[in-house]
């Protein structure tokens, strides 16, 4: 294990102490009228201070959403950092999250709704639970192409979980995510997709001297009350966002 990785996890040791305890104080003893609100902004809190573990940044551009939908790409389990260190936020994640070391109970704490996939019952529970919380002013982030990739391209996307959003008119903003790094390839050693496993590939990324993240906003104007053709229209969208970021 190298000097970097060991101290480095020495700091996320120290950091997730930190979180936690200003969890304690600043959302369980408080007893915040709006949780959901104090538990986003937690977790803002926390991705701030957890993207420096990596010696990362985020290179921002375009207007931050502050509420309504967010759909992005999704390369790795770093997205959720880079993008709640940029806006306290309310995530739709794989149920599988929840038992990541870290990351997991980091994502649950933080008020992440969690779907499992293969259960297409649950899907109608997620979306009651994504409802209240655009229509309580949340900015909520989902993932639709359902996996992550090694952001050669754009997955297609899934439809069920924007029912939410046209069930209640709520705004729509598109994101993408790209990373680099100068001692590797982002597409192994950042993106977290086929046979990795997560130990393995944070230890790894752990070790990376840096990693710089670009996330780029977009707006989006909906044209569509049919989901199928919303997710078309959102992948077509996200895809030139990711054209324009390479440019």
């Amino acid at each position: 294990m190298t000097f970097r990785v060991a101290g480095r996890l020495v700091w996320l040791a120290y950091e997730v102490t930190a979180a936690l305890f200003d969890y304690l104080f600043d959302v369980v003893l408080n007893a915040p009228q709006d949780l959901r609100s104090a538990r986003a902004d937690w977790m803002h809190r926390a991705a701030c201070s957890h993207l420096k573990i990596f010696g990362g940044f985020a290179k921002v551009s375009g207007e931050i959403p502050k509420s309504g939908l967010l759909v992005s790409n999704h390369l790795s389990y770093l997205d959720i950092v880079v993008i709640c260190s940029v806006a306290p936020t309310v995530f739709v994640s794989k149920a599988e999250v929840q038992n990541w070391p870290v990351f997991g109970l980091l994502a649950k704490m933080g008020g992440t709704i969690f779907i499992q996939r293969e259960r297409r019952t649950q899907v109608g529970e997620v979306n009651d639970e994504i409802d209240k919380a655009l229509t309580a002013g949340a900015l909520v982030v989902i993932f639709p192409e359902g996996t992550s990739s090694n952001g050669e391209t754009v997955l297609p996307f899934r439809a069920p979980l924007l029912e939410p959003a046209l069930r209640g008119g709520h705004m729509i903003s598109i994101a993408c995510i790209q990373y680099e790094i100068d001692d590797g390839d982002p597409k192994t050693e950042v993106c977290y997709w086929g046979n990795h496993t997560f130990f393995p590939h944070l230890m790894n990324l752990l070790g990376k001297k840096s990693v710089r993240a670009s996330l780029r906003f977009g707006k989006f104007n909906r044209t569509t009350d049919d989901r199928k053709e919303l997710a078309k229209q959102l992948h077509t969208a996200v895809l030139e966002l990711k054209a324009t970021e390479v440019e």
